[in-house]
């Protein structure tokens, strides 16, 4: 399994394998046919660097003291899991995270904040490889899923459904209290606009796409374990947050795909893009775990949809990632209803073709990505920060100008 950090797919805008040359600043007047290249210096870097900053620092004051709770993280190799990883050891958490893959996470921490990382590898859905992981920890935060915008159900099932199922049951055999849940604002979306909306029913029936429905049935599963009686006395806590269209520095499912087929040309908007959506900067999304995770009483049995509260339209929202980097932002419009015929079609033949020709990558337009591209979602912030007692600290405007800092002096993954 792929553990990736588990949020609303971001509409996963094909690479297609597209080079060529970086700019040489952040905010250069660029002609149409400019390129968008990422730099080739480790992302490592970028955390140790003086000011000014695009990435919050690692550096050993920048962390409290140890507070004798140690944390399992599933899923921590993507953007939301690694920044999220790192917040919970900046409060003075351990974290042990457990993935398939190494995290990287380690080679980012001061020789002095290591001791409180350990890093346990192996599969979501081995149901003793995840006892294992789960020996002497205090509580769960289960980011881990497969997220795509295709693939087969089985997939899906296996890893979203029947991992979350199995990652509960050894929380509760080994009495672990406290489990937050990391899902997605998809899996209460059955295509409609969401206009100022708060946090709706899960719905597998509903949901779109075989990535929202199966995380609809496992947010389900977690929040129904909520309140069960533990075998060492209590009850086990669950509580699902559900951040919504993260990105920032370094995010290669969104912001850099965007980027790269801005800069060829390539990115149409759908209807004008005039749909509001509401997205979350990184540093908030891992902000909002750290105090999920410390405020599961006041949301216990429940869900809460994660964003900055700052609505833009889409069109407004990609010319901000473009402008701070300095490519041409998009400058054509297709009909969403086109679109969206046109990803029903590219789907089937996608699916179709050999791996070899696809080479892992994402359709360039599906069903779904269309309605994301199309459709307004925003949400009602106002019980999410009343529960969380939290407040993004990044707006969006402030994100761009670490967009154009991180990508314009040579920084990237």
């Amino acid at each position: 399994m792929s553990s990736h950090s588990s949020h609303e797919p971001a509409p996963r805008l094909s690479a297609s394998r597209l080079s060529g040359h970086r700019l040489s600043t952040a905010h250069a007047v660029t002609s149409p046919t400019a390129r968008f290249r990422k730099p080739a210096q480790p992302l490592a870097a970028r955390y140790t660097d003086p000011a000014p900053r695009s990435l919050r620092p690692v550096e050993e004051p920048d962390f409290a003291p140890r507070i004798g709770e140690r944390i399992l993280f599933t899923g921590a190799s993507g953007l939301l899991g690694r920044e999220s990883v790192l917040a919970l050891l900046r409060a003075g958490y351990d974290v042990r995270v457990f993935q398939r893959g190494d995290s990287g996470i380690a080679a980012l921490l001061p020789g002095s904040i290591r001791p409180r990382f350990e890093q346990v590898r192996g599969d979501i859905t081995n149901a003793q490889a995840v006892a294992l992981a789960m020996t002497g920890v205090n509580g769960v935060v289960h980011a881990a899923a497969k997220v795509s915008v295709s693939g087969e159900w089985a997939d899906y099932e296996r890893i979203n459904i029947e991992g979350t199922r199995t990652l509960l049951q050894a929380t509760l055999n080994h009495s672990v209290g406290s489990f937050l849940y990391i899902s997605s604002p998809s899996v209460a979306h059955a295509g409609a606009a969401i206009v100022g909306d708060g946090a709706g029913v899960a719905s597998p029936e509903h949901a779109r796409g075989n990535y929202a429905r199966s995380k609809a049935a496992a947010e389900l599963l977690a929040l129904d374990a909520n309140g069960t009686a533990l075998p060492g006395g209590g009850v086990l806590r669950v509580g699902a947050l559900r951040p919504h269209l993260m990105w920032g520095p370094g995010d290669t499912q969104l912001v850099e795909r965007i980027l790269e087929r801005s800069a060829a040309g390539r990115l149409p908007l759908l209807s004008g893009g005039t749909g509001l959506i509401d997205t979350l900067y990184i540093d908030n999304a891992a902000d909002a775990v750290v105090r999920g995770y410390q405020r599961l009483d006041a949301f216990a049995g429940k869900a809460l949809v994660v964003t900055n509260g700052q609505p833009r339209t889409i069109a407004e929202l990609l010319g901000g990632f473009c402008e701070a980097v300095g490519v041409p932002a998009p400058r054509f419009s297709v009909p969403a209803k086109v679109a969206a015929l046109a990803g029903k079609v590219i789907e089937r033949v996608w699916e179709r073709l050999p791996k070899n020709v696809t080479a892992g990558d994402e359709p360039p337009m599906t069903e779904f990505l269309a309605e994301q591209l199309s459709t307004a979602h925003w949400f009602d912030q106002r019980r999410t920060r009343e529960l969380l007692q939290w407040e993004p600290a990044v707006s969006i405007e402030e994100g761009y100008e670490r967009l154009g800092l991180f990508y314009g002096d040579g920084y990237s993954r």
